[in-house]
């Protein structure tokens, strides 16, 4: 039996046993999905009446119009955070006392407060309409969030890039915007894809404040007594849709990450045929 350099190969008796845990855990996962089903079939979840409500034009155009919504308040709110990120952390950056103070003020403040609770703020007390109040609320957290995101980032790339790119006369905004961020991106990417799918759930807080959403739309139809109020259904519907988008925007993060580790350090790059140039001054003739 070889070793590796982090675990030892299991043997023969651990692999058998390993097999056993495997077949428990899916064992028990399959009655727990047998299940719930027994007990959607046992409520008359899946009876037709209860699914009725989809086959209609009128509610399929009120699913798809909250949809909609939903994407433009992620794209509004998503577009913003990052442009509210890239500020607060510059200001966390900088060498100016006052300026970082202020941002750090900011950022600690609205990572601190509750999302909801901006939304309702912005949407009662400021009287805003409720796609403005949702993006706000959204941006401002969100935003915070990702400066730390940014800050840690330019602080992870080691210390000689900053030194060397200082020593060759680059000024500090030089120095940031093409030798520091550009190699932060690869650590900061992971974590800035897994923020966005935050922003993009909580965009359903939307229907708090009557916003027309995805999960508002849905609670209208839930909460239709004509069809013994589908709420089971609704939620089978909605749920892989929220599920759905949110893995297509991790697939995204993956294939950007994937086409961020191939640099010019692995992909083949041809070189001129070496050519006798001009000795140095000094140097010993040929």
């Amino acid at each position: 039996m070889s070793d590796t350099v982090l675990y030892d190969v299991p043997g023969p008796r651990t692999r058998r046993r390993h097999r056993v845990y495997g077949l428990l855990a899916t064992a028990a996962i399959l009655a727990l999905v047998g299940w719930a089903l027994y007990l959607l079939f046992d409520t008359d979840q899946f009876t037709s009446r209860k699914w009725t409500p989809f086959i209609y034009q009128g509610i399929q155009e009120m699913l798809l119009r909250g949809l909609a919504n939903t994407l433009k308040a992620f794209a509004y709110a998503a577009v913003l955070a990052l442009a509210l990120a890239a500020v607060l952390a510059a200001g966390r950056l900088s060498e100016h006392r006052p300026v970082r103070w202020t941002a750090t003020l900011l950022v600690e403040f609205f990572r601190a407060m509750p999302v909801l609770v901006m939304i309702f703020f912005v949407f009662v007390a400021l009287k805003v309409q409720p796609l403005p109040a949702l993006v706000t609320g959204l941006t401002l957290y969100n935003g915070s969030v990702l400066a730390e995101v940014f800050r840690t980032g330019v602080h992870s790339v080691d210390r000689g890039q900053r030194e060397a790119a200082y020593a060759l006369g680059m000024r500090k905004t030089q120095v940031m915007t093409h030798v520091l961020v550009p190699q932060a991106v690869r650590a900061m990417l992971p974590t800035i894809i897994s923020q966005l799918v935050v922003a993009l759930k909580d965009t359903s807080l939307g229907y708090l404040i009557t916003y027309e959403e995805f999960l508002h739309a849905g609670k209208l139809i839930a909460s239709n007594l004509d069809y013994d109020l589908p709420f089971i259904p609704v939620v089978m519907v909605i749920s892989p849709i929220y599920i759905g988008m949110c893995m297509l925007l991790s697939w995204f993060a993956n294939w950007v990450a994937r086409r961020q580790q191939r640099n010019l350090k692995t992909e083949a790059v041809e070189v001129n045929a070496a050519e006798p140039g001009t000795l140095l001054p000094g140097a010993p003739q040929q």
